[in-house]
């Protein structure tokens, strides 16, 4: 995957200044609703994520980079099948001083996963088939065909282990009583596994961790009160260009995921796939990205990109032979049709989270709908829109997890019935050729359903100061807190 760009010298080099510089607290910001940060279950926000990860391991965790890399599990095999997983446990405790378990692994992995139910990432985790204690701290997986990410998916945040309301570290956290802010601290070292060290305390920096709006966010960045600022999206984007930032740099995540216009009312005007393939085909999406100053981000005209198979079931752009003026032409006379026949008027409601990255992002829409006799109305997400942007992060790079992103349960928008039990099929076809056939044929009947506007990969930024060599931008967007309180050399 291509690495995003900040164009505008907004990547600058850094110096240690900042609130903490090489000691005391690493204090960061993750943008979002305060009270976010500390849900709890299964559904997760983004600052949620975070601190669940550092304070709630599973059996693997991600490190820096997003790599792989053991947490309560201390190693695994996996069989030549590809069907079974086999952890073995680290010799540790739980928080109350009870030994880490098989058996507590497996009864808290099994509840997990029936709390998962209705959720993508229940549906991400359908291939499991068996859960099974095999000795003292020995665990073994299930699935019901090869899945050659399954442990990334097994290191997803809401995967963390929770007993009697505590977590096995790395880190624990507390509330500060009179405002939303969580305060972590390291574990000590024999308690996740490693030899034991006299001066772990004094090497360990403790760290303050918000959710704050975008706006509030940067200011406070930008005054030198934050050393990292995490979970920027497009629609705050513009907020990193402006202020004094020679305290910092804006760093852009490599991501994959969903980043379009999902579906939501499929009457009237969008009553006809043709005519909401009219909407997806007017628009330029490489001058959708032009306002915004990033080089290298991934415009798509597919709900799954074709790189995600490996080997392309369909050609790299949707409409390749045609110029942008004569699909817009193409687009106008669907909709004049419908114009002609029912006398209605062309206007949709498009759901778009505040921000001025958003109201960069509906001036593109009524460029690129206008030229097809569309008119725009936005309105708040969740406050009857027609149309509604989805912007998600990819947990694994399959075409699973897209197809997933629009099963008909998730109740998300328009779905196909035929795509879902395509899906459903995969999961038991054990040749990668056949599956990833099937696979496509559901791609190609969510296509026909005209379902989703796909427009590019999602944006994902943060602002960084230069202290913290433990930060690394990555294609998942999640950022372990851990490694940020642990000494660089």
């Amino acid at each position: 995957m291509k690495r995003f760009c900040v164009l505008a010298a907004l990547a600058l080099a850094l110096g240690s200044c900042g609130p903490s510089a090489d000691s005391g607290p690493v204090d960061i910001a993750i943008i979002g609703e305060p009270e976010s940060l500390f849900q709890q279950g299964v559904r997760l926000s983004p600052g949620a994520q975070h601190l669940r990860a550092a304070s709630f391991e599973g059996l693997v965790a991600l490190d820096p980079a997003g790599q792989i890399i053991p947490a309560i599990a201390e190693r695994w095999i996996v069989t030549d099948d590809g069907q079974s997983y086999i952890f073995r446990l680290r010799n540790t405790t739980w928080p109350d001083g009870e030994p880490i378990t098989a058996q507590d692994v497996r009864t808290m992995l099994r509840d997990t996963l029936t709390r998962l139910e209705g959720t993508s990432l229940g549906l991400d985790l359908a291939k499991i088939t068996e859960v099974r204690a095999m000795t003292g701290r020995v665990v073994e997986l299930r699935l019901s065909s090869p899945m050659p990410e399954f442990l990334r998916l097994l290191a997803q945040p809401e995967l963390g282990f929770v007993k009697n309301g505590s977590g096995a570290g790395p880190m624990v956290a507390s509330r500060d009583e009179d405002a939303p802010v969580a305060r972590l601290s390291a574990l000590p070292p024999e308690q996740r596994g490693l030899p034991a060290r006299e001066d772990w305390e004094e090497l360990a920096r403790p760290i303050t961790v918000r959710a704050m709006a975008a706006e509030e966010a940067v200011e406070a960045f930008t005054d030198g009160d934050l050393d990292l600022l995490l979970n920027g999206r497009l629609s705050s984007f513009p907020l990193a260009q402006l202020g004094p930032l020679s305290r910092g740099a804006v760093q852009v995540d490599p991501t994959i995921g969903l980043f379009g216009l999902v579906i939501r009312n499929g009457t009237g005007l969008l009553g006809d796939p043709a005519r909401r393939e009219a909407l997806s085909m007017a628009i330029d999406r490489d001058a959708l990205i032009q306002p915004f100053g990033l080089g290298g981000w991934q415009p798509t005209t597919w709900i799954v990109p074709p790189q995600f198979f490996s080997t392309a079931p369909y050609s790299e752009s949707r409409w390749s032979g045609l110029s942008i003026e004569e699909r817009r032409a193409m687009g106008a006379r669907r909709v004049n049709a419908w114009k002609a026949q029912t006398g209605g008027e062309a206007i949709v409601r498009v759901g778009l989270p505040r921000g001025p990255g958003s109201d960069l992002l509906i001036e593109e829409l009524r460029e690129a709908w206008a030229p097809i006799g569309v008119s725009v109305v936005r309105v708040e997400p969740g406050a009857g829109a027609d149309i509604e942007l989805r912007d998600r992060l990819a947990r694994y790079s399959s075409p699973r997890w897209f197809l997933n992103q629009f099963n008909c349960e998730l109740e998300v928008g328009l779905c196909s019935p035929e795509a879902d039990e395509l899906v459903r099929q995969s999961l038991t076809t054990d040749d990668p050729v056949a599956k990833e056939r099937v696979l496509a044929e559901a791609h190609a009947a969510l296509v026909a359903g005209e379902v989703f506007i796909p427009l590019g990969a999602p944006v994902r930024w943060s602002l960084v100061r230069g202290a913290l060599d433990a930060y690394q931008a990555n294609q998942w967007g999640l950022h372990p807190l851990f490694p940020l309180s642990q000494p660089t050399t």
